[in-house]
């Protein structure tokens, strides 16, 4: 059985039988009044009865109607909402779209709202135990959420964000952002100073070599006559030596690391400062990128590369959330606990949030308002006609009770009154 709910200091259910109680009273009435309505007393408590009565049923009529066919008869207009639920839905969607979300509206609502407060408030009230507690729970939910092999499905969804991506105009501003602070010319010197380092290692220094031989040998098989023999002859004698190459580039590499003025570093420099003008303004560039980018994605190499780092990460992140003190965790705090410090110093910094929140909700619903009253109109919908019925009937039906009780008692009101001026009419 469905619980008791209190609606306006009357039990739920209890305004249905108040209902028929006063409509059943109303019919008692007309019973004890039926053997003297001879007498003018009679006559005008039947009236009165009746009328009630009429009024009554009438009312009955018209509530259940707007919700289901009365007695079950197929009378035309009766269960109105589920003959026109997908109208109302409609309806109720361009009402709140068009007619209650609109700029002024919204616009005066959130103006109400003193977010630089609330913000104010909630900093002082928030503690660094209390960002470390809730970056610990997020973090160890986010590692729960992502399963071992994530690595696959992060690659897929990678390639397919990345494959409509132009990367050329990207490549060409992130250029001159690193040439307008100087990053271009430290990347090219920790560049090198990596491969300087690389190269001081035996393996790496025998893979590099042996992709030498690998170059040397396929320049060879293109050559014929005089060039191959020379080049061969060379080989015999020793003046072309794989460890020469291989020592020759990293003494090269080395120079370039530690000259700033270096002429292969001012070359790579000029190369930079060009290419993103080339990106922009040749076609043929730009598609070369864009064939790299697709090539680069459909790689093997790079979904292997895309699964182990995020593996790893995970490895990582899930080790060091284990441990009693969270690097991962206090950092993330450190820099939340910055950004608590600043919005409770700078008020001018809470304004500015205040006005840039407001000015984009307003934005928002204003741009995205058809959506909002489309979702609406989604959800009444999918109410569908019994599901709309149950709605309304849970939230209005039993206020709409108090009309058979006024109308029984509207109606026997009329009616005395009818017979009043009926017998006033006979006496004069």
């Amino acid at each position: 059985m469905p619980p008791v709910t209190a609606v306006a200091g009357v039990p739920r259910h209890s305004k249905r039988r108040l209902a028929l109680g006063v409509l059943l009273g109303a019919a008692a009435l007309a019973i004890a009044a039926f053997p003297v309505r001879t007498t003018w007393w009679g006559g005008w408590v039947l009236a009165i009865a009746e009328a009630g009565i009429i009024g009554g049923l009438a009312d009955w009529f018209a509530v259940t109607a707007i919700f289901r066919r009365p007695l079950g008869l197929p009378i035309p207009h009766t269960a109105l909402i589920p003959a026109n639920w997908e109208l109302m839905a409609r309806r109720v969607g361009t009402m709140v779209g068009d007619r209650v979300l609109t700029k002024a509206y919204v616009t005066s609502e959130i103006g109400r709202v003193d977010l630089a407060d609330l913000i104010a408030r909630a900093a002082g009230t928030v503690r660094r135990r209390d960002l470390e507690a809730l970056t610990a729970t997020i973090v160890r939910w986010a590692m729960s959420e992502v399963p071992s092999g994530a690595g696959t499905e992060v690659g897929t969804r990678l390639r397919v964000v990345l494959r409509d991506w132009r990367v050329a105009p990207l490549l060409a501003s992130a250029l001159e952002l690193a040439r307008e602070h100087g990053w271009d010319q430290r990347a090219m010197a920790a560049l090198a100073r990596v491969v300087d380092d690389a190269l001081d290692r035996p393996a790496f220094r025998n893979a590099v070599e042996d992709l030498v031989d690998d170059v040397l040998d396929r320049y060879r098989e293109h050559m014929h006559g005089y060039p191959r023999m020379l080049m061969g002859l060379a080989s015999v004698f020793g003046l072309i030596d794989r460890a020469r190459i291989v020592a020759a580039i990293h003494a090269g590499v080395r120079e370039v690391a530690h000259d700033p003025e270096h002429p292969v570093r001012a070359r790579l420099a000029e190369m930079v400062a060009e290419l993103p003008k080339r990106l922009r303004g040749e076609p043929e560039l730009a598609a070369r990128v864009e064939a790299l980018k697709v090539e680069l994605l459909e790689s093997d190499a790079i979904r292997r590369l895309i699964e182990d780092a995020v593996a790893e990460v995970r490895t990582v992140v899930s080790a060091d959330i284990a441990a009693p003190r969270s690097q991962i965790v206090a950092w993330i705090a450190d820099r939340l606990e910055r950004a608590r410090h600043a919005l409770l110093l700078d008020a001018e910094m809470r304004r500015d949030i205040d006005r840039w929140v407001k000015e984009h909700v307003v934005g928002w619903v204003e741009r995205y308002h058809a959506r909002i009253a489309l979702f609406i109109e989604n959800g009444v919908r999918a109410l569908g006609p019994e599901g709309a019925v149950r709605l309304i009937e849970e939230h209005a039906g039993d206020d709409l009770q108090y009309i058979r009780v006024n109308g029984t008692v509207v109606g026997g009101l009329a009616g005395g009154a009818l017979y009043g001026l009926h017998l006033l009419l006979r006496l004069l």
